[in-house]
């Protein structure tokens, strides 16, 4: 038998009950890059998800008020970092408005297509982006697997309660 809800404690649509709701929920941490006007531009994502098989597709959200959404409004190709649970200080550098995202101790290199790719990462592809969806503050970026490496090891980096973690067996 299952429990019934306590519909006394609901609380009406907001942004607050949609960031308490959603830290009940792990995501993976994944890191999204593209090449600026200025520089690489890069940013800390959990909204990762993958669309489609064939053709392989993924999506990710980023607001538009992110410091890297004018770079990503505008890029043809981004990359696509799957962190490990090794990286929680580039998962913090890339989430922290106003850091030196690709300065030491980041570790990368210029990738296909022009597009910044992070070293030692567990998994990474490229990506042809397809579309921008809005989504109140937020685009919803669509992109096209165009190549990738997922020979990286040990375990993914997850994000959960407003903190990062590593999986626990």
């Amino acid at each position: 038998m299952t429990a019934t809800p306590d519909l006394g404690t609901s609380r009406l649509a907001s942004p607050d009950l949609l960031r308490s709701v959603f830290r009940q929920h792990a995501a993976g941490v994944a890191v999204i890059t593209a090449r600026g006007g200025t520089g690489p531009v890069g940013f800390t994502a959990t909204s990762l998800s993958s669309v489609s098989a064939e053709p392989p597709m993924l999506s990710f959200g980023i607001s538009t008020g992110a410091s890297s959404w004018p770079a990503i409004s505008g890029a043809e190709h981004v990359g696509v970092h799957i962190l490990g649970e090794h990286q929680e200080q580039l998962a913090a550098t890339f989430a922290r408005s106003g850091a030196d995202r690709f300065g030491a101790p980041t570790v990368w290199h210029e990738g296909p297509e022009g597009v910044p790719v992070l070293d030692g990462v567990l998994a990474w592809l490229v990506c042809g982006v397809v579309a921008r969806v809005p989504a109140g503050d937020h685009r919803i970026v669509i992109a096209e697997v165009v190549l990738g490496d997922h020979a990286g090891s040990g375990r993914p980096l997850l994000y959960h309660q407003g903190r990062f973690n590593g999986l626990r067996d």
